[in-house]
């Protein structure tokens, strides 16, 4: 699984113009799954990105976690994180979980967010998303 996070202000997701998910601060993470992920490696990157400190203390040290500052959390599936862009002028997605078995383990990692922290926000797999964000710092990490 590769993770791309954001710390964020605001976030927002449209599908069709209409928005189907949203945050005020805290973290966006657009979510890469693998043809090799399971459950356990979904159950593994929500409780690390819940207790991830990136969030300033009152020395404006990065150290508290989304948790601590009680924000949102917009997870956002995209396939294309998984690509292989090492050589060529066209990435390679064989590395990609198939339609079906990402779309599950993306569902299993929204519901244990869910059942973990109770500001979680998502996108929709498979469709063609807008997503809006303010990046706060700017503060990109890439989990793997």
């Amino acid at each position: 699984m590769i993770t791309l996070l954001q710390r964020v202000s605001e976030a927002r997701v449209g599908v069709g113009g209409e928005t189907i998910a949203q945050i005020e601060r805290g973290i966006l993470i657009f979510v890469g799954v693998q043809a090799e992920d399971d459950e356990p490696t979904a159950q593994s990157f929500i409780d690390r990105l819940l207790n991830y400190r990136i969030f300033a203390d009152a020395e404006g040290k990065m150290n508290r976690s989304l948790i601590d500052i009680e924000g949102g959390l917009l997870l956002v599936p995209q396939f294309t994180l998984a690509a292989n862009t090492r050589k060529g002028r066209r990435p390679s997605f064989t590395s990609a979980a198939s339609p079906q078995h990402g779309n599950r383990i993306f569902d299993f990692m929204v519901d244990y967010a869910r059942a973990a922290y109770d500001r979680v926000a998502c996108g929709r797999f498979g469709a063609d998303m807008q997503v809006h964000l303010v990046n706060d710092g700017p503060v990109t990490f890439i989990l793997e």
